[in-house]
């Protein structure tokens, strides 16, 4: 029974104080017929007090992890860590679950008991367990005697690096005990992301990552006074400190490092940039109070965090319309939800089945019956999901697509559009439901697809070996996506793969897919895989035993449960089409195979051939070509010169006005990208000056430049035509101030201009 095992780890192994300790046991909830939870109650009788057993409410004894799901009861066991002066003065026991600090839950019990429905009632589970857990920092808490868990030996390394590194002292001043908490906290977080292979994005997770690093920078940039990036110098005492359990951060700790100081080294740069914009804007305003919809902007445009405004803001003795900016903020967040709403409804079962079978390593096709299905809406449109007793399809996992196919019975065709796989089932999509759901459907795979994303898997396998081969052992997979398509492939190295690299790995691989090489596959415990040397994938969750996918023992053996070629010689041809940077650290590399190359070989060959024709096939085409080049840089040379002459022509007829303000609408559209230098000239010619340059367009949208050689501040002026015109966008200098405006808008320019 977990919860007996719970209390002997903690009094007899950990000999924890039982005079300290207390537990909770759910008190029930007559609204949803939930009875009190008298079994847990009963265990914990025979190993404490009664008046050491608090009844919990809903909120905080009853788990569930979102509105539909398993969710249950739970008990809880709570630790008091206070002083004994303390504790003489008020009772642990009116402590627990109210925030104290120091009176902490160290472990949890759910009993998984119920499933909560779309409709939000509860069913029970047909099986139920325990879902178990203990707070690991708490527990340092509790057995060293601490009062925080930035006290323990978890955290004092962490933080004691940062103070040689602020030359600031924890302890001294709670904004920077703050501050050096959270570095030291998202530092672990961070770090163990970028090791598992997620690296900071825009996306998904990867965003997490991102706002949670950038979290970290803004508290040290506020609270430290550092400018520099900080977070990365902290890797190496977090990779030391757990070199004995996580090994993966020592091995990686170079490319962590890079990662995460490239992330910092960006947003030191946005926050230099919101500061910038925020002292513009302050120098301009009027009255006291800044406006919401600016503190939005730069918060959601540039990343700008809306404290580090407030802070500023209050610098100046100024205050932020936050009333304004909350309502922005839920106007944004209301949008994301009903653009990523999802409705779920509820499984209905029509049959039972234990054990979804997957047999698409072996066949494409087979006869299924439907044993469940739901509906779920997103975005006002309806799909259906399905699962089968059995099925031929790949659910998506390992960077592999999901299988595409139909599902037909005797009376209709259903196109099913997605396979994933959730909680362990194999879920396939379809737009619509069969109108029969009762009897045999034959589901099939569409064979070519399959074929095609097979020969791009099999191939990244070998791709991956060839990079260790050609790079080096430092290269570790970091995220891959294989379609019928194309392959994609991000891994560990630290520079650009150059030309003659990328040769030699086509060439290794394209040798292996010549040799024709068996495909070996077996499932094994695994740590009679790892023996093997086999490679581990991002992405994918291994158990016991897993499936070992070879090609040769001495060239390609990894972990994979996805779907490959019989033998190498099906790929056909291997072609890598690009390779760029995704961070610091991690190269991507785009490749084609199969038919696919042979396309990409077919047109290139046959564009070869019309630039040969072109050129009245020379003897030899690259030197025809150099020859074109070098006559082409020429002619621009000559017709550069022309373009200044014809501008020097403008500025001598342009400056003969007695005005002080010159206007000019670019005609000639050669001239167009010249409309910023002109506007310099003009200046430059006549003394107290100023010069408002159009280039020529057909466009909505006119390209301005505004120079000046008198006193006029151009900058300031049009900050303030900014606030009449509500096209104008733009930035500059006092002397130059470049931008863009409306063409319908441009007169005004010129007379706001003048008249200001």
């Amino acid at each position: 029974m977990p919860l007996l095992w719970a209390w002997e780890l903690l009094t007899e192994v950990y000999k924890i104080d039982k005079s300290r300790m207390y537990v909770t046991v759910f008190e029930g909830d007559d609204n949803e017929n939930l009875a009190f939870d008298q079994e847990a109650f009963d265990l914990w009788k025979k190993l404490i007090g009664e008046d050491r057993i608090i009844n919990g409410n809903k909120k905080d004894n009853f788990w569930e992890m979102g509105d539909q799901g398993p969710c249950g009861p739970c008990s809880e066991i709570h630790v008091d860590c206070r002083t004994e002066e303390e504790r003489a003065k008020v009772d642990g026991k009116e402590l627990v679950n109210m925030g104290h600090p120091q009176v902490i839950e160290i472990w949890n019990l759910v009993f998984m008991e119920f499933n909560r429905k779309a409709n939000g009632s509860l069913e029970k589970l047909p099986a139920q367990h325990v879902d178990t857990g203990m707070g690991f920092e708490r527990l340092c808490v509790v057995l060293q005697g601490k009062q925080s868990n930035y006290d323990t030996d978890v955290f004092t390394p962490l933080i004691n690096h940062l103070e040689r590194i602020s030359l600031v002292k924890y302890g001294t001043d709670e904004q920077v005990n703050i501050a050096m908490r959270v570095c030291a906290d998202h530092i672990r977080t961070i770090a163990f992301a970028i090791a598992d292979g997620q690296l900071p994005s825009n996306n998904k997770a990867g965003y997490v990552i991102r706002r949670i690093l950038r979290r970290a920078v803004r508290y040290y940039y506020t609270f430290l006074k550092l400018d520099e990036p900080a977070l990365y110098r902290l890797v190496a005492t977090l990779a030391e400190q757990m070199s004995g359990t996580f090994p993966e951060l020592k091995a990686q700790q170079d490319l962590i490092e890079k990662v995460i100081k490239e992330e910092e080294t960006a947003f030191l740069r946005t926050l230099g940039n919101g500061i910038k914009r925020f002292e513009d804007y302050a120098a301009t305003m009027k009255g006291d109070t800044i406006d919401g919809q600016f503190a939005f902007e730069v918060f959601d445009t540039f990343g700008f965090p809306i404290d580090l405004t407030q802070l500023l803001a209050r610098e100046k003795n100024l205050q932020v319309d936050m009333e304004e900016f909350n309502r922005c903020l839920d106007e944004q967040k209301n949008r994301s939800r009903a653009a990523t709403a999802v409705d779920t409804g509820d499984w209905v079962v029509l049959e039972k089945d234990d054990v979804e079978e997957f047999i698409g390593y072996d066949t494409l096709e087979v006869n299924v019956r439907i044993v469940k299905y739901r509906k779920v809406t997103a975005k006002g449109k309806e799909q259906y999901q399905l699962v089968f007793d059995l099925t031929p399809f790949y659910a998506e996992g390992g960077g592999q697509v999901g299988d595409k196919g139909t599902l037909v019975s005797d009376k209709e065709t259903i196109q099913i559009i997605d396979t994933k796989k959730e909680n362990g089932l194999i879920i396939h999509f379809a737009d619509k439901l069969p109108e029969h759901l009762d009897g045999v459907f034959k589901a099939t795979v569409i064979a070519d697809k399959r074929r095609a994303t097979e020969n791009n898997h099999s191939a990244t396998h070998l791709m991956h070996a060839a990079l260790r081969w050609v790079l080096g052992t430092h290269v570790e997979q970091k995220g891959s996506l294989v379609n019928a398509d194309y392959l994609r492939f991000d891994f560990s190295h630290f520079a650009k793969v150059t030309d003659e690299e990328i040769a030699e790995i086509e060439k290794i691989v394209n040798a292996k897919i010549r040799e024709n090489i068996a495909r070996n596959t077996q499932v094994l415990p695994i740590e009679e895989a790892k023996k093997l040397g086999a490679m581990a994938l991002f992405g994918e969750k291994y158990g016991d035993e897993v499936r070992v996918v070879t090609f040769d023992p001495k060239y390609s053996v990894e972990l994979c449960g996805g779907t490959h070629v019989n033998a190498t010689g099906q790929i056909g041809l291997f072609k890598i089409i690009s390779e760029s940077a995704v961070a610091a650290g991690v190269r991507r590399i785009e490749a084609i195979t199969g038919k696919a190359a042979e396309n990409f070989f077919n047109e290139q060959t046959t564009q070869f051939k019309q630039v040969r024709e072109l050129l009245k096939n020379p003897k030899d085409t690259v030197k025809a070509i150099e020859g074109l080049v070098a006559e082409k840089a020429a002619l621009e040379k000559q017709l550069e010169s022309l373009r200044r002459d014809k501008m020097k022509l403008i500025v001598n007829e342009l400056i003969v006005s007695p005005s002080a303000f010159i206007t000019f609408n670019i005609e000639e559209e050669s001239l167009n990208k010249f409309y910023k230098e002109l506007s310099s000239m003009i200046v430059n010619a006549k003394p107290n000056t100023t010069a408002l340059v159009a280039a020529n367009t057909t466009a909505d949208i006119v390209s301005i430049s505004g120079a000046t050689s008198g006193d006029v501040n151009l900058k300031e002026k049009f900050e303030v035509i900014k606030g009449q015109l509500g096209s104008l966008k733009g930035g500059g200098s006092p002397k130059l101030w470049t931008g863009t405006v409306s063409k319908d808008e441009l007169p005004k320019i010129k007379a706001l201009l003048e008249s200001n």
